[in-house]
């Protein structure tokens, strides 16, 4: 694996960890009333473009990172559905 694909997969390990911990709160505490269900939603539909563009690219650092983000910004949008 060349240099610059070990570089997109601990970007992609990185910024998609950085969602957990706030998933993980928000699962916790059931206290959403800080999170933007605007953000979250464009945000989401973003992240799934991103998906579908390293598909089409084979970028498999790109299709990972954003497949898991999706998932988790998913998870937010439910609980703030659920319980905001």
């Amino acid at each position: 694996m060349p240099s610059p694909e070990y570089i997109g997969y601990l970007a992609a390990g990185l910024t998609t960890c950085s969602f957990v911990p706030q998933v993980w709160k928000t699962f916790r505490s059931r206290d959403v009333s800080g999170i933007s269900l605007g953000m979250y939603s464009v945000f989401a539909c973003g992240v799934a473009l991103w998906l579908a563009y390293g598909v089409l690219l084979d970028a498999w650092p790109m299709v990972a990172a954003n497949a898991i983000t999706l998932a988790l910004a998913v998870c937010i949008l439910v609980m703030k559905l659920r319980y905001g």
